[in-house]
């Protein structure tokens, strides 16, 4: 173990640092006492003397703590020096308070100060001492009326505020304290007490305001091994997870007993400290007492004497307002880089206009009522004002002209800080609620001296209750008063350490937690103005877990480790994520869709079926082209409908399958193009009805040829029935069922428009939704019942001995058109987008040129290119021939 590592041990034993309680009493000082006292006496009018209980020594030896100090033993003491300030604070406001000709004119503040040695029977100990005769410890037992108090401050620690009430509230004692509470009091000890901290809800709002400002949701906790420290974590733990911060340590830095062994101390502070700096976190969450600063400081230089690189690992200590920056004198010239760039909170303070200059002017030689002033100014000088030292060659003598200018801000800070803003405050309050409690008090006024005495000590309990209303302006402008629960109505400052190699620091104000009226705290904060350490380059540091997930991607939590660590994973196709971090992947509409860095949703290109594009130009050139064919098969036979072979086919049955087939043709043209309302009603249902027509013509033909042969027999009675009544019939008869059915399809579920979203991937395919799918397979299964029957009948007819007989071409166009149709079907269904459409339209044409086709090409032949077949003498020839 190295000689410094056994150096920190014993001091960290031996030093007992700042916890204060004061009091106001009537009673002049006295110096008999063995306590080291700073006395202060203004001789004028009614003397109230504030006696002070501070711990603001370091003891070079160790002492008896069962027994009450003597005053040799203060002879080797030296003091605290940053904690200087708050006696000076306190003489300050006293010394303006005593100037002051409208507050207490009849009155004036002395001060004493106490010691309470760091540990808990002495804050006990001095606060019976307030009850107890002038140098006799007898609790109770107090016949000096002079020395009977009048209301007490105490701080800064928790543990001191808390021991105090337990004390003072059994007299129902008025006090204020500038430290955090533990809120650990009974009712009764609370409503005895003024808090001028700051409402600890403001501070917590801060903390999470000021880490989520950031985005820092990966970091530690260090809080002092006591009630508050406990208090801290259990308060903050489960607010930092629902606000989705998470924690990689929570470490304790222990309390500075003199219980504690060396090796204890030594062990537990290094393996706190190596925690924290191997830790990927780059924020540290710091809450202790007033001496926080202290074990961070002695730990950083022993740190560096042990692992250099550990200790170039800066990290941002977020301190909470219970800390201060407080050293040791041979802490001194060690370095403060382990403080730059950090923030903390702070009590809100203003600028008391005076108290610099009554800091310059404080002299060793002309202050010798002050016991603190030569201790304080050997150890911030290193120097001695004791003959019997100054004879070692080593010991610079002190002159007492040396200037605290020169101090660096380690040693004293000029500017006073929030805890003696906080006391200084105090006093203030107490000042001002004893002029209140003067004024109205008609007997105070108009009885003598003694009665005024007696008076104000029957009535001391109700000072609380004047503290407790008391409002008004200090010499700064800052609004002082309470609510109703006792606490001081004001907020925080965030403060950012600036530290220089001269060994000074600077406190830069960046932000600011202000209350409102409704309880909630407003939240400021000046980012450009932040210093960060030297490490991060001046530019916001980060602290998380594991990098972020960046846009197009999504988390998952990793098994076993804390929440807000986890995997990136890419988002699943056809879903994104616009923002970093996102918990899950959201779908896109269905009429967009994810970009490859599927960060975006875009409009998806409304497509269908286009005259202009290839697909659409051929199929509309074919149906085009079909239905010329199709006028010109019509125009040749009304131009021979005369000649035997048009006669003997039934001219009305062939006009109207001609026309069929023309508007079949014609009807392809509606299942192109952008489809609107009218075009989906009318693309199923005409298609439906025109070929059901087209097939009952069919069908009436072949029926027509069936039974024109049994009418040739002798005595048969259907030749009644063949004619065209017949014919027309059927065609009507068929036509009608088929028109029913579409009419059903239209009155019930009609087709309509729509968009086919899950066609592509860019693309959002725009089609004639069918409605009712099962009326649109009626419709083709009705169409497909015909074509059977009409293939059946002409099957069973085309061997009959008829030259004009048509049996055996409507058997090869029915063959045809139902096989079209049947791999139409499954073709049908296998197929999206438009080629489903094109499917549907090509099945259409090739149905149709194998009616046209089958049933007319051979008469047109015939008509056109054999003319001289086409008469009924060499028809009749030719049957004879063949019988």
């Amino acid at each position: 173990m190295s000689f410094l590592k056994v150096m920190i041990f014993a001091v960290l034993v031996i030093v007992p640092l700042p916890q204060v309680v004061c009091r106001i009493s009537r009673a002049k000082c006295s110096t008999s006492d063995p306590l080291p006292f700073l006395h202060k006496q203004y001789q004028s009018g009614d003397l109230i003397v504030v006696n002070m209980l501070s711990q603001i020594y370091v003891f070079h030896t160790m002492i008896d703590f069962s027994k009450r100090p003597s005053k040799e033993l203060f002879e080797d003491t030296v003091i605290m020096t940053p904690i200087y300030q708050h006696i000076l604070a306190l003489e300050f406001a006293i010394t303006e308070i005593n100037r002051n000709p409208n507050i207490l004119p009849n009155h004036t503040l002395g001060l004493q100060i106490y010691n309470t040695y760091f540990m808990t029977s002495w804050t006990y100990r001095a606060s019976l001492e307030l009850f107890s005769t002038k140098g006799q410890f007898i609790p109770n037992y107090n016949c000096e009326t002079q020395h009977r108090p009048i209301a007490v401050i105490g701080g800064p620690t928790a543990d001191v505020c808390l021991h105090m009430a337990t004390i003072l509230s059994l007299y129902k004692m008025p006090q204020l304290i500038y430290g955090s509470s533990t809120d650990s009091s009974t009712e009764k000890e609370a409503i005895l007490y003024q808090q001028m901290f700051p409402i600890m809800d403001h501070q917590y709002k801060g903390i999470f305001q000021l880490l989520l400002h950031f985005q820092w949701t990966w970091i530690g906790i260090l809080s002092v091994n006591n009630n508050s420290g406990e208090k801290f974590v259990q308060d903050l733990v489960p607010m930092f997870a629902q606000r989705g911060i998470c924690l990689d340590f929570i470490e304790t830095f222990p309390v500075i007993e003199y219980s504690n062994t060396i090796l204890e101390l030594v062990e537990m502070e290094l393996q706190m400290y190596m925690v924290v700096m191997k830790s990927t976190v780059n924020i540290v969450l710091v809450h202790g007492e007033i001496y926080g600063t202290v074990v961070l400081r002695l730990l950083s230089t022993n740190l560096k004497s042990e692992d250099v690189s550990l200790w170039r690992k800066d990290k941002i200590w977020m301190m909470t307002a219970e800390m201060d920056f407080t050293s040791l004198p041979f802490l001194k010239n060690s370095d403060l880089v382990f403080l730059h760039g950090a923030l903390s909170f702070a009590i809100h303070s203003e600028e008391v206009l005076g108290f610099q200059q009554f800091v310059q002017m404080r002299n060793p030689i002309l202050e010798k009522e002050d016991t603190f002033i030569k201790l304080f100014w050997e150890s911030a000088f290193e120097c001695s004002f004791s003959i019997s030292v100054m004879e070692d060659e080593n010991v610079i003598p002190c002159t007492g002209k040396e200037k605290l200018l020169a101090l660096p801000t380690s040693v004293l800070e000029m500017d006073m800080t929030g805890q003696s803003y906080s006391i200084y405050n105090a006093i203030h309050v107490v000042a001002h609620a004893l002029h209140d409690f003067h004024s109205s008090t008609v007997e105070y006024r108009t009885r003598g001296h003694e009665a005024k005495l007696e008076h104000l000590e029957q009535k001391l309990w109700k000072l609380n209750q004047f503290m407790r209303r008391v409002s008004f302006n200090n010499t700064v402008g800052q609004k002082i008063s309470f609510n109703q629960n006792g606490k001081l109505d004001t907020g925080f400052d965030i403060v950012n350490w600036i530290t220089f190699p001269n060994l000074s620091f600077l406190r830069v104000r960046v932000g600011r937690i202000k209350p409102m009226d409704s309880q909630e705290a407003l939240f400021t904060i000046d980012e450009d103005d932040i210093v960060w350490p030297r490490r991060f380059n001046q530019v916001q540091p980060l602290s998380l877990c594991n990098s972020r997930c960046h846009s197009g991607s999504s988390r998952r939590k990793i098994e076993g480790r804390p929440f807000c660590c986890y995997d990136c994973l890419r988002c699943p196709h056809g879903k994104i994520s616009k923002q970093e971090d996102m918990d899950d992947c959201s779908q896109c509409p269905e009429d967009q869709y994810a970009n490859a860095n599927q960060d975006l949703c875009l409009v998806k290109i409304a497509t269908f079926l286009m005259y202009e594009e290839t697909l659409g130009i051929i199929l509309a050139s074919s149906a085009l082209f079909c239905s010329l064919v199709t006028v010109g098969v019509l125009w040749i036979f009304i131009k021979h409908q005369d000649t035997p072979i048009v006669k003997a086919n039934n001219r009305n049955l062939t006009y109207a399958l001609l026309i069929a087939l023309l508007l079949s043709f014609l009807s392809c043209l509606l299942f192109l193009g952008k489809p609107g309302k009218m075009t989906c009603l009318l693309r199923q249902t005409a298609f439906g009805i025109i070929f059901s027509v087209a097939i009952s013509c069919v069908l009436a033909k072949t029926i027509i040829v069936v039974l024109a042969f049994m009418a040739t027999k002798p005595g048969s009675k259907i030749t009644k029935w063949v004619g065209r009544r017949l014919a027309m019939s059927i065609v009507l008869g068929c036509s009608l069922i088929q028109g029913i059915i579409c009419t059903i399809w239209l009155t019930t579920s009609p087709p309509f428009p729509d968009a086919d979203t899950n066609l592509g991937v860019e693309e959002i395919f725009l089609q004639c939704n069918e409605g009712s799918v099962f009326m649109f397979y009626c419709v083709l299964g009705y169409m497909g019942f015909l074509a059977i029957i009409s293939f059946t009948v002409a099957f069973l007819a085309r061997k009959l001995p008829d030259t004009f007989n048509e049996a055996k071409f409507i058997t090869f166009s029915m063959l045809l058109f139902c096989s079209v149709w049947l791999s139409f079907v499954p073709t049908y269904l296998s197929t999206k987008g438009k080629y489903m459409i094109a499917v549907e339209i090509f099945s259409i044409i090739a149905s149709s040129v194998g009616l046209l086709s089958c049933i007319f090409f051979s008469k047109c032949y015939v008509i056109l290119l054999k003319p001289a077949l086409n008469n009924r003498e060499q028809l009749k020839r030719q049957t004879q021939r063949k019988t």
